[in-house]
């Protein structure tokens, strides 16, 4: 049974930075594509980041890349996200995903998700 487990959300200012964590259990991180998306209020799902490690890639929504880095832990079967210059446009429930694609940017073709966790960030 796949489980993904987010932390790390909570209340910044605009310019801080917050890194996520997304603890996997019951898969394999190199045989998926592992990716961060977040929904603000009112909004839909949308894509943050996203790597594959066979395919060597990570690749990054415009509004977020040079900011975001998305990296991970074998070790501790944990995949991150961390989130430099927060700006109050940021804030969103944030969501690990996991899918068998090799490019995945579409929440749909993700397969597995976490339950989120909440990052807002003040003006």
């Amino acid at each position: 049974q796949v489980q993904l487990v987010e932390s790390g959300g909570g209340l910044v200012q605009a310019g801080d930075s917050l890194r996520l964590s997304c603890a996997a259990s019951g898969l394999t991180f190199s045989s998926y594509t592992l990716g961060w998306f977040r929904q603000a209020p009112g909004k839909e799902r949308e894509f943050v980041g996203a790597a594959n490690w066979i395919a060597g890639s990570k690749y990054y929504a415009d509004s977020v890349k040079g900011r975001f880095t998305i990296s991970r832990d074998n070790a501790k079967n944990t995949l991150s996200l961390q989130m430099n210059s927060l700006k109050p446009e940021d804030t969103a429930v944030y969501y690990c995903a996991a899918g068998r694609g090799i490019r995945i940017t579409k929440a749909t073709s993700m397969d597995y998700w976490g339950k989120g966790t909440l990052v807002t960030v003040s003006s």
